[in-house]
């Protein structure tokens, strides 16, 4: 006996295709930050650089590396902050698009300044130069909040543009960002503003772009470059100068050692406090950009008990 044939019909259902969100690397964690909170929602960035290591000499890991390779978009301050990444970003990340915050329209650049201490090349072999050239555009842009507002807009374009399903998103994200950014550069003006009217000194010259949005008054660096080392002159100089302007602060960061800014305060009444302009102490995220203003805020109000 024959069975009749079950037949069954096949249904095919049109299933949209969902279009993935662009792999997105940075370079350090301000700019992480900044990126990360206009991909709220969708997506995190990958992060080159870690917390609490130099960017100017800093040594890929292999993950760090494949992250490159298979970026759609990376996105980093620029050559001037970072040298050692524009080969591996020509070698490895070609395929995808590249934005260097220096060099956008939006950026308000800088600079690096001279403070009429002895010439440096006499003090170091050009050697310690080549890595972090004092001269040209100073790199620490992401110190000035306006800067940061404008950046956000920039992202939420680019981001826009790879991925525009999510574009209205990358859009809200950004413009969320930016009113949470105001809010923090009102408190912290208020909370540096005494600072206004009392010089200080710092190890090198990475504060400016805070400085200038602020009004603040940096009278002096123990050296130009993150490698130099100051001679004897430049460093008498610097203690003269320290005792005749009567400053009241001497600024290190949390990755350089002391000892040399301790020398250039010898026998002054200056205290040395530490700023972060890196956020070396917190953790990776969309936080971080504004904490670390913050707590530059909160470094300065130190200096004056505020």
């Amino acid at each position: 006996m024959l069975r009749p044939f079950l037949v069954v019909n096949a249904i095919c259902v049109s299933v949209p295709v969902v279009a993935e969100v662009p792999k997105v690397v940075t370079d350090i964690a301000p700019v992480h930050s900044l990126v990360a909170q206009v991909m709220a929602g969708l997506d995190v960035p990958e992060l080159i650089v870690r917390p609490g290591v130099s960017p100017h000499t800093y040594a890929m890991r292999p993950s760090e590396a494949r992250a490159l390779q298979q970026a759609d978009l990376v996105v980093w301050i620029g050559g001037d902050l970072t040298p050692w990444l524009s080969k591996p970003l020509e070698t490895l990340a070609s395929g995808g698009r590249q934005v260097a915050l220096l060099d956008q329209e939006v950026t308000q650049t800088h600079p690096y300044r001279e403070f009429n201490h002895e010439d440096e090349h006499e003090e170091v072999g050009h050697e310690a130069h080549d890595d972090h050239d004092h001269e040209g555009r100073d790199p620490h842009a992401w110190l000035d909040p306006q800067n940061a507002r404008a950046w956000l807009g920039l992202l939420a374009d680019e981001l826009a543009e790879l991925d525009p399903e999510n574009a209205a998103l990358y859009h809200e994200n950004a413009a969320a960002a930016q009113l949470r950014l105001d809010e923090v550069s009102s408190a912290v003006a208020a909370l540096v503003s005494p600072m206004q009217q009392v010089p200080f000194v710092a190890l090198h010259d990475a504060f400016q772009y805070f400085e200038h949005r602020y009004g603040l008054t940096l009278v002096g660096t123990v050296s130009l470059g993150d490698a130099s080392s100051p001679s004897p002159a430049r460093l008498a100089e610097l203690r003269a100068d320290i005792e005749a302007l009567g400053v009241a602060c001497a600024f290190a960061e949390p990755q350089f050692d002391t000892a040399l800014l301790e020398a250039a305060v010898e026998g002054s009444e200056a205290r040395i406090l530490v700023l972060d302009p890196l956020g070396a102490h917190l953790d990776p995220g969309p936080e971080l950009y504004n904490d670390v203003l913050k707590a530059m805020a909160a470094g300065f109000g130190a200096c004056t008990g505020s």
